[in-house]
């Protein structure tokens, strides 16, 4: 049986400009210059740089013709643009780093393929073999190893460059590539990273000590079992650390040492600066992040002589319709930059005032417990635009240059009831297991009884993820001899 019903529903929807605004807003200092730079050159009724906005002159008001919907529109409202943006008059706002470089500098000089290709040019091969040991050198990755089985290297060889060869061969090859610098380049894991860099070493001791550690007793030396180590080979503690520390000293990434890779230099730009002036916090937002924008004055030009114009064609029509649409863009893009500054000063000026005693100090202790909700209820917004400024954005402050959402943690109650941030006690946690002694490094559960004493009651099982979340490893693996 059909039946007819009416329902309604109440639907949150947002529009197409509301949706590339809160992508602005996400946008760091960098990506953003990128985002600028492309819709200047994809609208050019957009121009930037400063203007002469007093060049600009109002036209009276004419009636329109009617005669098309497209001209429904009224010129006027696009010609007349005498007034100042308030966004041009903003300047003291933002940091003066106008002559700061803004370009991301690369790396010069030859690849880390290139250099070890160069390398065996040194050496007699075959052609065969230099295929073979070209390939080998291709596969290595960034650490410097390669990290693939030699009977798949061989099918590889076959399927992509036609060479056909035998493990042998590969194997011999392999050999080869592993005597090029940095020494331990081409191995398949650490422990032949490692071997690799200690036989091409002097002999001495110590040395032989660490090689038979590393072909014998790996898992033993991995896992800090020492005093398996000590049995086994017969030595004393002294002898031990002698070549626990011949084996510190080699390099677990031999690819990490060369510096010509020609990868993109990382380079942070903070959208933000404080300043303490007078005992008191300066906000300021950098000034790539206030462009100088202004309505293109050719295309009010010709917007003008289409006015004045007393017989208008179909193309003319046709191009006033363009025109209007990219002014439009303009004007909607102009006013979205000006959005995105006043949202991002507003979210880092109530983060800067919650943390206020943090950046007075620059101790990490002082920083109280904070989540995007505690700043969305502040300044009225919703909590998905705090997390868009907080993710991406980062601020110079006197202390370094930190990423925003670093001031952000969960609260604890501490012995007193007072709300403490999970930040403070990861620094405390962190600065105990500094001060252990690495002969006898403190368990999780001695560290949760230490905290416990300091006036923060948290469990073993939260002492070992806050742990874990700091990168510290476990007590047996923290031990020194």
């Amino acid at each position: 049986m059909l039946k007819q019903s009416l329902q309604y529903k109440l639907l949150q929807k947002l529009s197409p400009q509301q949706i590339q605004l809160m992508k602005l807003i996400q946008l760091p200092t960098q990506a953003f210059e990128q985002r600028l730079k492309q819709e200047l050159e994809e609208n050019p009724a957009l121009d930037s740089g400063k203007e002469n906005t007093d060049e600009f002159q109002e036209i009276d008001q004419q009636e329109e013709e009617k005669d098309d919907p497209r001209d429904e529109i009224n010129i006027d409202e696009y010609l007349s643009d005498d007034e100042i943006p308030n966004y041009r008059t903003q300047s003291n706002n933002y940091a003066a780093d106008d002559d700061t470089d803004k370009h991301i500098p690369y790396a010069s000089g030859t690849s880390f393929t290139q250099h070890l290709k160069s390398q065996l040019n040194t050496v007699r091969l075959s052609e065969t073999e230099r295929q073979v040991a070209e390939f080998l050198v291709g596969s290595i990755d960034e650490s410097g190893y390669i990290r693939r089985d030699l009977l798949d290297l061989i099918d590889d060889l076959a399927f992509t460059q036609g060479v056909y060869t035998d493990e042998k061969t590969v194997a011999k090859m392999l050999k080869v590539v592993q005597q090029l610098d940095p020494a331990g380049v081409g191995a398949r894991d650490l422990k032949e990273c490692l071997l690799i860099q200690l036989e091409r070493k002097p002999k001495k001791k110590s040395r032989a000590l660490a090689i038979g550690i590393l072909k014998k007793s790996f898992d033993h030396f991995v896992k800090k079992h020492y005093k398996k180590l000590l049995q086994k080979f017969n030595i004393s503690e002294e002898e031990l650390r002698d070549a626990i520390l011949e084996i510190e000293k080699l390099n677990p990434k031999p690819g990490g040492a060369y510096v010509g890779n020609n990868k993109i230099a990382e380079q942070i730009v903070p959208d933000f600066t404080i300043n303490i002036v007078d005992g008191e916090l300066a906000l300021t937002l950098n000034s790539r992040n206030a462009p100088e924008l202004h309505v293109s004055r050719e295309y009010n030009n010709m917007l003008k002589g289409y006015k004045e114009g007393n017989k208008k064609s179909k193309s003319q029509k046709d191009a006033v319709q363009f025109i209007k649409q990219k002014l439009d863009a303009a004007k909607w893009f102009i006013e979205a930059i000006k959005q995105r500054q006043q949202t991002l000063l507003l979210n880092m000026n109530a983060i800067m005032h919650h943390q206020k005693e943090y950046f007075l100090t620059g101790d990490e202790r002082k920083l109280k417990p904070m989540i995007l909700k505690d700043i969305a209820d502040v300044i009225k917004m919703d909590v998905s635009t705090v997390s868009r400024v907080a993710n991406s954005k980062y601020v110079a402050t006197p202390y370094g240059t930190k990423l925003i959402k670093e001031f952000f943690s969960e609260s604890m109650k501490n012995d007193k009831g007072e709300d403490v941030s999970t930040r403070e006690i990861k620094k405390i946690l962190q600065t105990v297991i500094e001060e252990e002694s690495k002969k006898k490094p403190l368990t999780d559960d001695k560290l949760a009884a230490i905290l416990k004493e300091k006036g923060y009651p948290i469990a073993r099982r939260t002492v070992a993820k806050y742990r874990e979340q700091l990168n510290i490893p476990v007590a047996r693996l923290r031990k020194e001899i």
